[in-house]
Formats: structure tokens, C-alpha cells, sequence
């Protein structure tokens, strides 16, 4: 279009032209045009314009005041402010138009006048863009409700299920702690319901109706895990969201932080969790403010943390920090009466998704003699193989030999709590062994941890990381195990994958 002028120079021609140009798109593309000029006079109205408002075509609108020609009308605001109205919904006449007010300016910013369109001559045009706006609504409405679903307690006292009298001390201790708003440390071995117990905690506390926000400190790697607690600032670091983002801590406002596995989490960080747990504020990793956050923090681990003290490998201070409610869930081995109440509901909640099976006695007799080293968690997958296996509803010893094939056999085993005597007839017969070939018990278990490492690392294609979940333990407790047994460095990998 410039290059049609004998003289492109002529700035003056080139505006003109270009102010009838888009005066014509105006005029074509909107329900209605106006401009006025810094003293609130009209300039330059379209006939759609005029025609909404029933303005007589013999009569010009040039040069009157925007307000005579256009009740009511914002356009000189918009002047005195140098600031647009994009989208507003304005009267005119028995309509409900939608319109945008532009501030016009010149070369050095100065606002010059305004331009007002009509986008839409009447509101119901916008009908179908409101219904998608009010469906997008609705979607999220939905989304952050089954957000807030997932952030409630899962569990309550009534599923950490035992009878034994530790049990009920264990209960009676958790839910005085509960009542309390201090720092709670579970302490237990891994598979004792640690979790468990700590959703039912949030649930039976004041903060029960908020957020219960969980994070596995073995879970995350090293690298991301201080922002997975404290949240980035905007480009923090290379890969970090430009928008950044918030905490876990963040997250958890109001509610309950659940730390797993805190004896696992790298000495950095445990400085910077110290100081969270001492002043109430959070520092996103890259940012220079503080955000302040009301959590109650509930850690647990299956770590001894007291040796990892001595040995340097967690703060002290920290450790006093979160050992104010301590609370010891004790192993399986210490509560075997509790096994027919965890097994008929573990049992139950495998029947969601197959046949009910119930335990014999000398099933339950066969389950008494395995140490379970795995605790609660190993009898849940025990129960889910045999009933896989069985060929009845009711499992016996013989289906629990099938997946414990060193448990012994209850109909050789005296019974729990019977003296033996040394008649020839009270002793089972055995096979005859020579004192010699009898191995010491630890290099027995040593032996026997040797192979279930060999072999998860081989199902795991040698990932170690991999390799401790296939054994229920963390890469902590499974890196100590490889440094016993001489197979490895105690140190993980960093290069390791997770």
C-alpha cells in the first residue's frame, strides 16, 4: 500500500491513508465505531454505530460531545486514564452490548483521544464463548475437588487393625498425640504401618478436615528434592518451570505434612527442613523471600536414627526437633496373636478382587512360624500369592509352604508354649546330623540375604534402586546391606538409576 505513493516520504499522506483504512476495517469488522479526541468531542462515528443508537442520518454527530450523542458514555475516563477497557458490557437503548475502549496516542505516548467498539451488539452473542468458559469452570471446580479427596486421610484408627496389648498402647499413645499440634516421629520397622498410622493421626487431629500432603524422602532423587519440598522461584535453575512453583510445605498450609523415610534425606537439606520446623517459613530454592506456613509435620522412618546421629549422618539438632512425639510401632513378631484379626482383613480387601478366603488354624500355626522381616507388607503379599494359588477358599499350611517354603511345618513343631521333656517319644524324630555341619545361625541369615539380594538384583536387571522396592526396604537400608555382605561401597551410586 506505501509503495503506491509518488512520495513514501510524505508521512502526513501515509497516516491519512492509513487512519481510512482502518476506519473501513473498523467499519466492516464491528457493530459499531466511535472516536473522540482529548476533549471528549466525537471525530468519526460509523453508521452501525449510529443506527443502535436511532441517531438521524441528517443530523451530524462531528464535533458534539461524546456524552450528548452517547448516554452515559466511559470513553473520556479512558481518555484521563491513557488505560483501555478491552472487554466491558454496555447499555444502549434495551440492548446489552459488548464493548472495548482503546486509548489513542501520538509519537511521544501522549494520549490523543479514544476509540470505542462495538464487539458485540448484543450480550447473547456470547453465549456459546460463556458456556465454554462456565464448562471450563466447572471442570476445574471438579478437578480441585478430587484433588482435595486425594489430600484427605485415607485411614483412620479403626484400620490399623490388632488387639495385642502393644497395639492398644500404640493406639492410645497415637490419638493423645493427635489432640497435641507438635512434630510426630514414627519409628518402626519397614511394612509396620507407619502411614497407616499417620493418616489416622491427621484424621482424629483438629487439622483432620485440610490437607494431608505425603512425600518419600527415598523416592525423590537428591538433585530434586529440596524443591519438591520448598518450591523454586521462577528459573531457578536450568529445566526450572518459568512460572516456578510451590512446596510441598506450601502445599500442606493449613494441614498435615507426612515425611516418609526422613532418615534418607541428604544433610543439605536437612538444614534447610531444620529451619522450616523452627520458624514457620519457607525459602524457595533461587528466591530471596520467605513465605510463611502453619504445617504440622509428621516424619517417620525405619532408620536408627540415634546411631545415624553418633555417626554424623543426620543432624542432631533435627533430630531433637522432631523427636518431641515419638511413637514406636512394633514389628509383626511382636504381636503374632494379632495375626487372625490382619489376616481376615487383609483377606477382605483382597476379596474386592476375587474369591473370600478365610486362614485355617494350622494355616494361621504355619503364618506363626516366619520371622516376617517384612512385617505387615509381606503378610499382605503372602496372603495375595497363596489365594492366587489355591485351589480351596480356605488356606491351609500347605498353601503357605508354598510361598514360605522355610517355614516349618507346623505338625513337626511342638506346640507355642509347651515344654518338649526328654523322653525318646516327645521328640520328633529328625534326621541325624553331625555337630560339624551345624552353621551358625548369623551366617545362615547372612547366606540367605546374599541370595534375595542376587536375586531381586537379577529380576531388577541390576538397578539397585529397583532391586530394594522388589525387597521392601529402602536404598539406604539395601546399601547397608551390600556393604555387610562385602558385595559393595555402603555409599550409593550418584549415578545410579531410580
Amino acid at each position: 500500500m506505501v509503495g503506491s505513493f509518488s512520495h513514501p516520504a510524505d508521512e502526513a499522506e501515509i497516516r491519512a491513508h492509513a487512519a481510512r483504512t482502518l476506519a473501513d476495517l473498523f467499519d466492516s469488522l464491528y457493530e459499531g465505531a466511535v472516536a473522540i479526541d482529548r476533549d471528549g468531542r466525537i471525530l468519526w462515528m460509523n453508521n452501525k454505530y449510529k443506527a443502535l443508537l436511532g441517531w438521524n442520518g441528517t443530523d451530524p454527530v462531528e464535533g458534539r460531545m461524546v456524552e450528548d450523542v452517547i448516554p452515559n458514555s466511559l470513553m473520556r475516563e479512558v481518555v484521563q486514564s491513557g488505560r483501555a477497557d478491552l472487554v466491558d458490557i454496555f447499555p444502549i437503548g434495551e440492548r446489552q452490548t459488548v464493548i472495548s475502549r482503546i486509548p489513542l496516542k501520538d509519537e511521544r505516548g501522549d494520549v490523543t483521544g479514544a476509540l470505542g467498539l462495538i464487539l458485540y451488539d448484543r450480550v447473547q452473542a456470547l453465549k456459546p464463548l460463556v458456556g465454554k468458559f462456565r464448562r471450563l469452570q466447572e471442570d476445574l471446580a471438579v478437578a480441585q475437588r478430587q484433588l482435595a479427596e486425594q489430600r484427605k486421610a485415607k485411614y483412620g484408627f479403626s484400620q490399623f487393625v490388632g488387639a495385642s496389648d502393644v497395639v492398644r498402647s500404640l493406639k492410645r499413645s497415637a490419638r493423645r498425640a493427635a489432640e497435641r499440634d507438635a512434630t510426630i516421629l514414627l519409628l518402626g520397622e519397614t511394612g509396620t504401618g507407619k502411614e497407616l498410622l499417620a493418616h489416622a493421626i491427621h484424621a482424629y487431629s483438629p487439622r483432620g478436615d485440610k490437607s494431608m500432603v505425603r512425600v518419600n524422602a527415598a523416592a525423590i532423587p537428591e538433585t530434586l528434592l529440596e524443591a519438591e519440598l520448598f518450591g523454586t522461584a521462577p528459573g531457578a535453575y536450568t529445566g526450572a518451570d518459568r512460572k516456578g512453583r510451590i512446596g510441598k510445605f506450601q502445599v500442606a498450609d493449613g494441614g498435615t505434612l507426612f515425611l516418609d523415610e526422613i532418615g534418607d534425606l541428604p544433610l543439605a537439606v536437612q538444614s534447610k527442613l531444620l529451619r522450616v520446623l523452627q520458624e514457620g517459613e519457607v525459602e524457595p530454592l533461587g528466591a530471596n523471600t520467605v513465605h510463611a506456613v502453619d504445617v504440622r509435620v509428621i516424619a517417620a522412618t525405619s532408620r536408627n536414627l540415634d546411631q545415624m546421629v553418633e555417626q554424623g549422618t543426620f543432624r542432631a539438632d533435627l533430630f531433637y526437633r522432631l523427636n518431641v512425639l515419638p511413637l514406636s510401632l512394633p514389628p509383626l513378631r511382636d504381636r503374632l496373636n494379632d495375626l487372625p484379626l490382619l489376616c481376615d482383613a487383609l483377606l477382605d480387601a483382597l476379596a474386592a478382587d476375587g474369591e473370600a478366603h478365610e486362614v485355617s488354624a494350622d494355616g494361621i500355626k504355619a503364618l506363626r512360624h516366619h520371622d516376617w522381616p517384612g512385617n505387615v507388607r509381606e503378610l499382605q503379599n503372602i496372603l495375595a500369592q497363596a489365594t492366587a494359588n489355591a485351589d480351596s477358599a480356605v488356606l491351609s499350611a500347605k498353601d503357605f509352604h508354598a510361598v514360605l517354603p522355610l517355614t516349618p511345618d507346623p505338625a513337626s513343631e511342638p506346640e507355642h508354649g509347651t515344654a518338649t521333656g526328654d523322653a525318646d517319644h516327645d521328640t520328633p524324630a529328625v534326621t541325624k546330623i553331625a555337630p560339624g555341619d551345624v552353621l551358625p545361625l548369623k551366617r545362615v541369615v547372612a547366606e540367605a540375604e546374599r541370595q534375595a539380594i542376587l536375586h531381586a538384583l537379577a529380576a531388577s536387571g541390576g538397578i539397585k534402586s529397583q532391586a530394594a522396592r522388589l525387597l521392601g526396604i529402602s536404598r539406604a537400608q539395601f546399601y547397608e546391606k551390600l556393604a555387610n555382605l562385602g558385595m559393595v561401597s555402603g555409599k550409593p551410586d550418584k549415578s545410579q538409576a531410580v
